[in-house]
């Protein structure tokens, strides 16, 4: 039930992305026509502008909605006299003052046997902090401090907003690329033949541009992943300075040796990939897989520490 829950909401929420983005387009004339001569470049630039970050900031926006909905996220009352829940809230606010936040970000805890956290939401104002009932059950207090500062830090660097604008300006770039070159394309098979059709047809166009979007969004992702593994170098030293040191590598240390008992378990349970920016971990290993690691290994993350680098 749950998988089908996650999907209508993948499928719903992409839907309306569509549509809201088709009536912008649409309503200020940006879809941009391919004549002769080639593409109106202002046009072509703002149609891929309004869909590449359009639609990558519309889903930052949601993101929190979409978190609470997809994994279950029970919201804790800041009034709770619950102590388990009391001992969440004043981690999470401990840290997000130390880190200067303006507001608290929303604490949740939701039900999974992975052990896991994350931040989202659409700015360091509307921010969400989350855990899994399995990473406070397997935890000790101190590596759960850790956990928690390292998210507080992603909310404080601005780590989800910033990664909106990269993909945003990654997809837009691979819009315009695409069919900039397939318009080449075009334009070379068609050599000096001027008669209609020549070069490549409506369809086989329309398929290029849809190819060349693949192979540029792979090529792109490589950079966007790479940049958010820096990221991860960076909320590590900021939950370090927020909980300590120690705390920071236990952290990483109890996810270490646990990576591999729960390994099985992870596999089963793990999130939609719109999600997987959220963990804590990756359980990808190096190799060329490692180029498409959000996180960086625990081992990098635990040296780099270590080593106050």
């Amino acid at each position: 039930m749950q998988m089908f829950k996650r999907f209508g909401l993948f499928i719903g929420i992409n839907l309306l992305v569509m549509m809201t983005l088709m009536f912008i387009v649409n309503i200020f004339g940006l879809q941009p026509t391919l004549t002769a001569s080639g593409y109106d470049l202002g046009k072509l630039a703002a149609f891929c502008l309004v869909w590449g970050m359009g639609g990558a900031f519309i889903s930052l926006m949601l993101s929190k909605v979409m978190a609470k909905w997809s994994m279950g996220v029970k919201i804790i009352n800041p009034q709770s006299t619950d102590s388990r829940e009391r001992e969440m809230l004043d981690m999470v606010y401990r840290y997000a003052r130390s880190a200067g936040l303006s507001k608290m970000p929303e604490v949740g805890i939701y039900e999974s046997p992975e052990v896991n956290a994350f931040a989202t939401g659409p700015s360091k104002s509307n921010s969400l902090v989350a855990v899994s009932s399995g990473l406070l059950q397997t935890m000790d207090k101190r590596s759960v401090e850790g956990v928690i500062a390292h998210e507080v830090a992603h909310i404080a660097n601005g780590d989800m907003v910033t990664m909106a604008l990269l993909q945003g300006v990654m997809n837009a770039f691979v819009m315009a690329l695409a069919r900039l070159i397939a318009f080449a394309i075009s334009n070379f098979l068609k050599g000096n033949d001027d008669r209609e059709g020549a070069g490549l047809g409506p369809i086989a166009y329309m398929f290029t541009v849809m190819a060349l979007e693949m192979v540029f969004m792979v090529l792109g992702s490589i950079v966007i992943m790479w940049f958010s593994r820096q990221r991860e170098f960076r909320a590590d030293q900021g939950g370090a300075k927020y909980a300590g040191r120690d705390a920071m590598v236990s952290a990483l240390k109890s996810l270490q040796q646990m990576s591999e008992r729960n390994f099985q378990v992870a596999a089963q349970t793990e999130p939609k990939p719109a999600f997987a920016s959220m963990k804590i971990s990756s359980t990808k290993k190096a190799g060329l897989s490692g180029l498409f690691r959000t996180h960086p290994t625990l081992e990098e993350r635990i040296m780099r520490l270590e080593r106050g680098l």
